[in-house]
């Protein structure tokens, strides 16, 4: 039996509200106990230092795309894994949109048998099951038999055409409960748009997208709700107007939960006069406006998780031009450590406020539960040094792909190891 000690750690426990100083024993990955301070140990026991690192909940990764099946140059399913381990996350849900797509059970159970393969330290493996069978998006896949495959719930990631269809959807669905994610974007308003609409855009050169191609598309998608009372997710929330939206339909009882990306964030327009290829993002990066009422509703709760979206492309697929590039950066081993440098050392967030989003509401947006760190429960934990800084180049990445804007820079934080 392996028994650790962590001495004065800093502990951000979201579910009981508490961030303490604390030391934590731990025996065969169960907390035994939880104290200011324990002295009664077995001399086996392996004691650590932990004055100034932070111990949390797993975080958990509401989306992100693997490159395996079919497209292994950009990501494997073992080197994300690694990587999200990296990242500090104990639970991972992988989107559809592999090749072939995840619609069909024999996939699933491919996937979830690779998973078993891995090292137990990895992060536990989700997978969304494929809501359509055809890139039209017109037949849909077998969703009974995805369903009692085991996948975590249903979506195809991509933004819907046939309103019709989203309702068949939502009616079928609804028995089933299981969460059911859309991204909502209407395509004839983004037409060939990289860009958010504004002063930004038009001094940059580069076909803008409205603000409206997303907040028509949550307004649609509302009614539906309203219309058939069926639980759903609302994905990569990226204006200050879908906030409002989703503020109004929550205070009136809609079913609802929504995430932003992490990147939408921590950057706004002003970020891609650099033309890194790595900044264009679907949906794209919002103006200064957007980003603050994004940072407002994910600490009031309007916006209840953080997604992480990671999208690996390899080298030769990010050179082009901006307007050309596939849009998509990889984050799984970044989020943590900028979002606290930028939100938490600066005050905007507190460390209870980030965690939550980041762990427990976002399980909570798959019908999943974290339980408060406390004598007896299982070690789902995550140990992260706020200090330590580090560099983002090939070497110190697990991720097979570098597509960042931060590649070559230095970042304070790293996390340290995991519990699962």
């Amino acid at each position: 039996m392996t028994t650790e000690l962590l001495q004065q750690v800093r502990v951000i426990n979201p579910v009981s509200g508490t961030d303490q100083l604390a030391d934590v024993l731990i025996a065969d990955d169960d907390i035994q106990a939880i104290a200011p301070c324990i002295s009664e140990i077995s001399p086996d026991t392996q004691i650590r230092d932990c004055r100034g690192l932070v111990l949390g909940p797993g975080l958990v990764d509401l989306y992100s795309h693997s490159g395996e099946p079919g497209f292994e140059e950009r990501e494997t399913l073992l080197s994300f894994l690694q990587a999200a381990a990296a990242g500090g996350f104990t639970r991972v849900s992988i989107l559809p949109d592999t090749s072939p797509p995840i619609d069909n059970p024999s996939l699933v159970a491919q996937l979830q048998r690779m998973r078993g393969e891995s090292e137990k330290t990895f992060p536990h493996l989700h997978i969304w099951g494929a809501i359509t069978l055809d890139v039209a998006g017109k037949q849909l896949t077998e969703l009974a038999d995805l369903a009692a495959a085991g996948v975590v719930g249903f979506t195809d990631g991509l933004p819907w055409e046939n309103l019709g269809l989203v309702r068949r959807v939502l009616e079928y669905l609804q028995p089933f409960g299981k969460p059911i994610a859309f991204w909502p974007s209407d395509r004839q308003l983004t037409a060939n748009g990289v860009m958010r609409e504004g002063a930004q855009a038009l001094r940059l050169g580069l076909p803008p997208i409205p603000a409206s191609a997303e907040t028509t598309a949550i307004a649609a998608l509302l009614e539906l709700v309203a219309a058939t009372g069926t639980p759903v997710h609302i994905m990569r929330v990226s204006t200050a107007r879908s906030v409002e939206l989703i503020a109004t339909a929550k205070f009136q009882g809609l079913p609802i939960t929504a995430s932003t990306t992490w990147m939408h964030l921590l950057l706004d327009t002003k970020a891609v006069k650099s033309y890194h290829t790595s900044l264009h993002l679907d949906p794209p990066l919002g103006n200064a406006s957007d980003v603050e009422a994004l940072r407002r509703g994910v600490r009031g709760g309007v916006i209840d998780a953080i997604a992480i979206d990671h999208r690996p492309y390899a080298y030769e697929e990010k050179v082009q031009a901006f307007a050309e590039a596939p849009p998509g950066a990889i984050g799984l081993e970044l989020a943590l450590p900028l979002l606290w440098q930028h939100l938490v050392e600066t005050g905007e967030f507190t460390a209870l406020e980030l965690w939550s989003a980041l762990s427990v509401r976002a399980a909570g947006c798959l019908g999943q539960k974290i339980k408060a760190i406390a004598s007896g429960e299982k070690a789902e934990l995550t140990l992260f040094n706020p200090q330590q800084h580090w560099q983002v180049n090939r070497q110190n990445l697990y991720s097979l792909a570098s597509n960042t804007p931060w590649l070559g820079q230095q970042l304070a934080g790293k996390v340290v190891q995991t519990w699962r």
